[in-house]
């Protein structure tokens, strides 16, 4: 219950949630955890980005001066990262988040063919995992699947 976003949770489980932190005061930290947390989701889900910003920008004031260190600690990295925090908004949602994506998956599979010592080799591998090519026998160069070893033949009928 605690990953999930607020706006998701029944009211079972917000009725549980709340008997959790009002049995025990210990569990403060992690109510007041969650509920930044929430209020940093707050941010992204408002109508419009102005006022997701006006969201953000209360987050960066009040997170940094919580006397629990894990949220002054996420406080603390959010004003270091202002600017970029910030940025989402200003920009109308705008971000490399694509750029990343692709990223990951040539790093994914440049690990995969690892064993390609020939640049040409490694191009071919690369094509069929983002579209280019299919990796079907026989298109674009692309070796076939052939198993390998004694071939047996089959009689004809």
């Amino acid at each position: 219950m605690l990953r999930s976003g607020r706006e998701n949770l029944t009211d079972r489980q917000r009725s549980r949630l709340e008997a959790a932190w009002a049995a025990d005061e210990r569990r403060v930290e992690v109510e007041v955890a969650w509920r930044c947390a929430q209020q940093v989701r707050d941010a992204y889900h408002q109508a419009s980005h102005a006022a997701g910003r006006a969201v953000a920008e209360k987050v960066l004031t009040s997170f940094v001066t919580c006397p629990f260190p894990e949220v002054k600690r996420l406080g603390k990295t959010l004003t270091t990262w202002r600017r970029e925090f910030l940025g989402y908004f200003d920009t109308d949602g705008a971000n490399n988040g694509g750029t990343e994506a692709m990223n990951g998956l040539i790093e994914l599979h440049r690990r995969i063919a690892r064993g390609f010592r020939n640049r040409d080799n490694y191009r071919l591998r690369m094509l069929p995992e983002f579209g280019q090519i299919s990796a079907q026998p026989g298109h674009g160069g692309w070796r076939s699947e052939r198993p390998r070893g004694r071939r047996v033949a089959v009689p004809r009928r």
